[in-house]
């Protein structure tokens, strides 16, 4: 494998595993249980980042299984970051009534009437 390769599949790798340690942080300091999903996310995705040429050059598999195996990977990670957009809220923060303001209309638990005007 090439050295600017590997440089560079290292440093996505860094990159990555930072991310993650911000959105973990994020979640431990405001409760915020999509940001789990975001760090075990990108944690997954910076894993497949290296798992390819590891697997090729390393143990020697051929380069389409190890491709798939790193294709599976990043996959899962996207379906983590998905989840923590779009999966389901718990029923406890909609029996609280969490603030959404949605343009000018007012919102059930919204303290400002949801006018938009926060001052």
């Amino acid at each position: 494998m090439h050295i600017e390769l590997v440089i560079a599949k290292l440093v996505t790798m860094g990159l990555g595993f930072l991310i993650a340690y911000q959105a973990y942080r994020g979640y431990r300091v405001h409760g915020s249980e999509p940001m789990l999903y975001v760090a075990v996310g990108f944690t997954f995705i910076s894993f497949g980042a290296v798992i390819e040429g590891v697997l090729f050059d390393v143990v020697g598999m051929d380069i389409f299984p190890a491709s798939a195996i790193q294709t599976g990977i990043v996959a899962v990670g996207m379906v983590f970051i998905l989840y923590s957009l779009y999966g389901l809220q718990p029923t406890a923060d909609r029996a609280e009534g969490e603030r959404t303001v949605a343009g000018n209309r007012s919102v059930p638990g919204d303290p400002d009437g949801g006018d938009g005007n926060n001052e």
